[in-house]
């Protein structure tokens, strides 16, 4: 005996009879799809909309954050210089931590233990060193060299100047974000080197190309895909911590919060701004960031994805196209008058 199934077996067409055979139980356009519920997900979904409503609407109604405050101080005179000097420490520090931050990462690349030796030795002292001690040692500078000179090592110095008059505050905020950021940037930079095969210079050298211009046209280009994306986070974390500058009272825009609300007592407010102006640069980075991968990304993705502006104009074109194809399908409609 055969063992009885729910389904009916399949029947088998019969030529030029007009009926067709039932599917198969096992035939993939007869069988009933149906989607997966993740309830789970839905429920956290739902949980998040909740939190994050009920957050926005303490945001706008709590008035201790006094937004009024917030909107006569968001762009004061003072505040807008203060975010042009930390604008400026961010711009210092990082063009010239890096540079010489590629120095470093190439020395100790080198072959040459002294040079390995003592790249290595300043990425861990810098590294080790709190940045405010570094920036409160600099601002004292002077109690260690009065003076500071020109001359032969070990011997008679040629020409000297008072070490105030050269380093000021700005100069000693900019030498201590520079050596600070040197020491990161170098292991930066040195991963992305890294990161590029070995081939690329075995080639090269084999072509007869020049030690300089295989650095300088083949390592570097590829290495920037794996640098660009630490760098871009290295300098959106600079321009915040150029806030530790205030040790020394220079104006910078945490700095000058601070002055404010220590002699208006409105320290919500005023530290809401400070927020509003970092998230505005900190945005700003970041859509410099995505261009700038965009571009260096071109050798290994020939067709990059679309960016959000040509999404967007990509999104309004076929809008239009679907308006226009609307108002030609419309045929307007003759008055009988005009019927002949």
């Amino acid at each position: 005996m055969r063992p009885t199934t729910d389904t009916a077996p399949p029947r088998v067409a019969i030529p030029g009879d007009g009926r067709e055979a039932p599917p198969a139980p096992d035939d993939p356009p007869s069988l009933k799809v149906v989607p997966a519920r993740h309830y789970a997900r839905w429920a956290a979904a739902v949980a998040v909309t909740v939190l994050v409503a009920q957050f926005t609407h303490g945001l706008v109604t709590n008035p201790v954050w006094e937004w009024a405050v917030f909107r006569g101080y968001v762009l004061s005179e003072t505040i807008v210089q203060a975010v042009w000097v930390t604008l400026q420490l961010t711009a210092y520090a990082t063009v010239l931590g890096f540079l010489l931050g590629t120095v470093l990462a190439f020395m100790r690349l080198s072959r040459s233990p002294v040079l390995q030796t003592v790249a290595w030795t300043y990425i861990w002292i810098f590294r080790s060193i709190p940045m405010i001690v570094q920036l409160v040692f600099w601002f004292n500078l002077s109690a260690l060299y009065e003076r500071l000179g020109v001359g032969i090592p070990f011997g008679p110095v040629f020409w000297s100047v008072d070490s105030n008059s050269v380093i000021g505050t700005m100069g000693a905020a900019i030498i201590g974000l520079t050596l600070h950021q040197a020491a990161y940037a170098a292991e930066i930079v040195r991963g992305g080197v890294i990161a590029v095969d070995h081939g690329q210079l075995e080639s090269a050298a084999a072509l007869g190309i020049p030690r300089l211009r295989q650095i300088r046209r083949i390592v570097l280009p590829q290495a920037m895909r794996a640098i660009l994306p630490t760098a871009g986070n290295e300098i959106i974390g600079l321009l915040k911590g150029t806030s530790v500058v205030y040790v020394m009272a220079i104006g910078e825009l945490f700095y000058q919060v601070q002055v404010i609300y220590g002699r208006n007592g409105r320290v919500i407010p005023l530290l809401l701004v400070a927020t509003a102006w970092c998230v505005v640069l900190t945005s700003l980075l970041s859509i410099a960031q995505y261009y700038v991968e965009r571009r260096y990304a071109r050798g290994a993705n020939r067709t990059p994805p679309p960016t959000p502006l040509q999404r967007a104009r990509r999104f309004v074109r076929s809008l239009r196209a679907a308006a226009a194809q609307r108002n030609q399908s419309v045929v307007p409609l003759r008055p009988l008058g005009d019927i002949r």
